[in-house]
């Protein structure tokens, strides 16, 4: 236990001084995330890149089992498949996300490199090969053993990316998972899994003294899907060591809240239309403080204990029988049974407005993709004002407006492009959206509605913001090239 526990504290010193040392470079450097979005829940720039904090603080005391002359080093040092696969794919995992949070990785890199670390796992010995039935004996995968094991690690990376919305959330909820496996692996004997888990303990609660509500540094997706990457992993070195009728049900259930936010988010986002990888605020922990009232920091602890009851089961369905098995998960699934209603997920009153709502939304996705298609096609300031124009009848929008600006002999100058439509005498709801390329402001869309509405809806925002980013892109060149030409660029209105 005293190995456990210095490693605990030399990961938390690590953690606690990087963090502290990252927020302050960070925010020098401007390394920050902005809060220009309405699924924002911050209303100021906040350092992120914490999570380089959390990998130093997960490394520095194994690092140090290597030079160590001891027992326990040599014991560490022995595994060499799982410390390899930790080390190797850890590093990967963690520079694929620090390349997201400081240039922007699309999803297809993203997923290829997660894929390819999943493979290397598999090929090391983490891999699933039976799915746990606590009413009668466990079914093996066979053949499908490999894409079972590729999906549960790409899955629990990205699942843990997807919960950190709120301050302190993903590193509580990753320390409920890292708490259930430290557990298990104590209980078995586990001597290396422990050193594991004391290590990514002490990197998350040192990241947290400044993570959680109000957050002074987020942990960005290169802590995220760290944690995510750790989590999945060891999960599957723990789920190989438990009885047959759980195996994989206890990781699950560990890890109960981001898988089921997950899972929420891929059905909803198919049924109502919305592109997969898009971003709303319709997860858990956004309906927790609109449908409940709650304030950010009480919906983080409401769904800490949710994530103490998920550890509670977990660690009950590795020591419970069958029949006690089946009564566990029966009880945790009348639990989120109550919580899904409560939540809206469940609403009855609702289902009948989703076929029209899937339906305008693949007609917005099919405009959206056509505009951003011929904005990226323009040759000029007024062919992108022509490419975006279509926007006002397809939204009904009274008034659209297309402002951006360069500068030229030190002096900025606006170039405007505007139309009006008749579209109702109500008050106006005005809405902006930035247009920005590499965190350079180069003006914004207006549109204004008067048909009575109060707001606008998160897939016409989402529309809206890729439009934005396709109309930012080519601005940016079109501009260049204006700067270097000064006489192609004429001031107009129109």
């Amino acid at each position: 236990m005293i190995t456990f526990l210095v490693t605990f504290l030399v990961a938390l010193m690590v953690s606690l001084v990087l963090t502290l040392v990252v927020r302050n470079r960070a925010l020098a450097w401007g390394w920050v995330d902005q809060a220009n979005s309405s699924r924002k829940v911050h209303v100021r720039p906040i350092p992120r890149l914490g999570g380089i904090a959390i990998v130093s603080g997960f490394f520095a005391p194994l690092c140090a089992l290597f030079f160590v002359d001891s027992g326990v080093g040599y014991l560490f040092r022995w595994h060499q498949e799982l410390v390899w696969g930790l080390f190797t794919g850890g590093v990967a995992i963690a520079t694929l996300g620090l390349y997201d949070d400081l240039q922007g990785a699309g999803a297809r890199l993203k997923f290829s490199v997660q894929f390819a670390v999943a493979i290397a796992l598999y090929m090391l010995g983490f891999r699933v090969e039976l799915i746990a039935n606590p009413f009668g004996a466990a079914l093996p995968l066979g053949a499908l053993s490999l894409p079972f094991t590729l999906l549960w690690i790409v899955g629990v990376i990205n699942a843990i990316n997807l919960i950190d919305g709120l301050d302190g959330l993903a590193g509580g909820v990753a320390f409920f998972g890292v708490g259930t496996n430290f557990i298990l692996s104590l209980v078995r004997g586990d001597v290396v899994m422990c050193l594991l888990m004391a290590a990514l303990a002490g990197a998350i609660l040192g990241f947290l003294v400044f993570n959680f509500n109000p957050a002074s540094i987020f942990m960005g997706d290169t802590g995220s899907m760290f944690l995510g990457f750790v989590l999945a992993a060891v999960s599957l070195k723990t789920s190989t060591k438990s009885g047959t009728a759980v195996a994989m049900l206890v990781p699950i259930m560990a890890l109960g809240l981001p898988i089921m936010d997950t899972l929420l988010a891929m059905v909803r986002r198919s049924v109502l239309g919305r592109p997969m990888f898009s971003a709303d605020k319709e997860h858990i922990h956004h309906r927790l403080m609109s449908r409940m009232v709650l304030s950010h920091r009480s919906a983080v602890l409401v769904l800490y204990g949710l994530c103490a009851l998920f550890t509670l089961t977990a660690l009950g369905l590795n020591f419970a029988n069958s029949a006690q098995s089946a009564m566990l998960l029966v009880g945790m699934g009348i639990v989120i049974f109550v919580l899904m209603r409560k939540l809206g997920y469940l609403d009855l009153h609702r289902a009948s407005t989703v076929g029209e709502t899937r339906r305008k939304n693949i007609r917005l996705r099919t405009l959206v993709t056509e505009l951003s298609r011929a904005v990226r096609k323009a040759q000029s300031l007024p062919e992108v004002w022509e490419a975006v124009r279509p926007l006002a009848e397809a939204l009904d929008v009274a008034h659209l407006e297309l402002r951006l600006q360069h500068q030229r002999e030190g002096l900025t100058e606006g170039i405007v492009f505007e139309t009006q439509r008749p579209a109702g005498s109500a008050l106006p709801l005005d809405v902006h959206i930035e247009v920005k390329e590499a965190e350079v402001s180069l003006g914004w869309l207006h549109l204004s509605w008067r048909d009575g509405r109060s707001q606008v809806s998160r897939d016409e925002e989402l529309a809206l913001e890729l439009v934005s980013d396709a109309v930012a892109e080519r601005a940016a060149s079109l501009l260049a090239i204006a700067q270097a030409e000064p006489g192609r660029v004429v001031s107009l209105r129109r």
